[in-house]
């Protein structure tokens, strides 16, 4: 009975162990593309609608709608907020196209080799299809006076390095 009931103990310990790496490899997993949020409440962005700016205009460059508490998707460990019901649902079903380059990092920061440096969703700019923050609106013109698509080279060379 005693034997009995320690190999029924080792059972347990060993699915309490497989169950708690599993919880740490899956956070792990998420911690290793970190999202440019709040540290309070976890919101992306500055709270900032990521698929609206998809219809803005460019020039001049329209302010980012905000996205309400109403509406909210968890993606990536952050809560994005969208300014309608029908922005969830598109940023939902296509996350991968809404969703800023480097997840809401700025994108000048991380081409001049300076880290992982939060946005507000205030500075934005679309190159080609996807959408891209900056930290402050001289790091845009940057992208927008130079040439964006070297400077996108070097920020994903940065991101792979900081996000791996």
């Amino acid at each position: 009975m005693i034997t009995h009931s320690l190999n029924v103990c080792k059972a347990l310990c060993r699915a309490a162990t497989a169950i708690f790496c599993s919880v740490l490899l899956a956070a792990a997993a998420i911690a290793a593309e970190p999202v440019s949020k709040s540290r309070l409440g976890g919101v992306a962005i500055g709270g900032h609608d990521p698929a609206a700016y998809h219809i803005l205009a460019r020039n001049p460059q329209a302010s980012a709608i905000e996205g309400l508490k109403s509406h909210v998707v968890e993606y990536k460990g952050a809560k994005w907020r969208f300014a309608s019901a029908e922005s969830a649902a598109s940023f939902e079903a296509e996350p991968e196209r809404y969703a800023p380059a480097y997840n809401g990092h700025c994108a000048n920061a991380l081409s001049l080799g300076e880290g992982l440096i939060r946005t507000d969703g205030t500075h934005w700019e679309i190159f080609g299809d996807e959408l891209f923050l900056f930290y402050a609106a001289r790091g845009r013109d940057r992208w927008l006076d130079g040439d964006w698509e070297a400077y996108r080279q070097d920020a994903d060379a940065a991101w792979q390095t900081l996000s791996d």
